[in-house]
């Protein structure tokens, strides 16, 4: 099967675009940002990943309030969305209003944060302060208006619940975070779905020398 995604929609092999199943599982940025009027928004991104040992990015389909206000703030926040968590990180992903807070409408409470102004989810297990670096719009081939938008941030601090962190490194399975699938699906990570695998350190490692 080829799903031709330049072909007209009818014409391709399957009703639904598989990008996002096949991409997958995501973590998911829940981004939390507040306007120059300080007014908070939250939302889940799972178009979200580290871009480097220090950067964080989302992309936004269409100018969304996560974007406009981390851009007029010049900051933002990325709480973990956990287990436990993902029915406040659902509910905070509705299309409210600009200015109506999504920590209002999901009963999430707030934490402050350490060195930016937007606070994090105070249940969250994790979250990485970040200052905004750029927004990078995304311009389809043969030109025309950008749709999608890749914002970029530098994280300047990390909070950790102390609890998830043993002989100085983060249980990441502990947390049970959540990330997502195609369509509707999420993905549960837990220890039983760990494993590891050590980087070989050079061409001596397979030749015995």
């Amino acid at each position: 099967m080829h799903y031709d995604l330049e072909a007209p929609r009818e014409a391709r092999a399957l009703p639904h675009n598989p990008l996002k199943a096949i991409v997958a599982p995501r973590p998911i940025g829940w981004i939390s940002a507040m306007s120059r009027e300080g007014k908070l928004n939250l939302a889940p991104y799972s178009f979200f990943n580290a871009v480097a040992d220090n950067m964080v990015a989302f992309s936004s389909s269409g100018r969304k309030d996560a974007m406009t206000f981390a851009e007029e703030g010049a900051e933002f926040v990325c709480s973990l969305a956990t287990w436990d968590l993902r029915d406040g990180m659902n509910d905070s992903s509705a299309p409210l209003p600009r200015g109506e807070s999504e920590f209002a409408f999901a009963k999430l409470e707030t934490a402050p944060s350490q060195k930016v102004r937007p606070p994090r989810v105070a249940a969250s297990p994790a979250a990485l302060e970040c200052r905004w670096l750029q927004t990078v719009p995304l311009v389809p081939l043969g030109g025309g208006e950008a749709e999608n938008f890749l914002v970029i941030g530098q994280v300047v601090s990390i909070y950790v619940d102390e609890c998830f962190v043993t002989d100085g490194m983060v249980d990441t399975a502990a947390m049970h975070p959540i990330l997502r699938g195609g369509y509707y699906d999420y993905f549960r990570a837990t220890a039983d779905t760990r494993f590891q695998m050590r980087r070989p350190k050079g061409a001596a490692e397979f030749t015995g020398s």
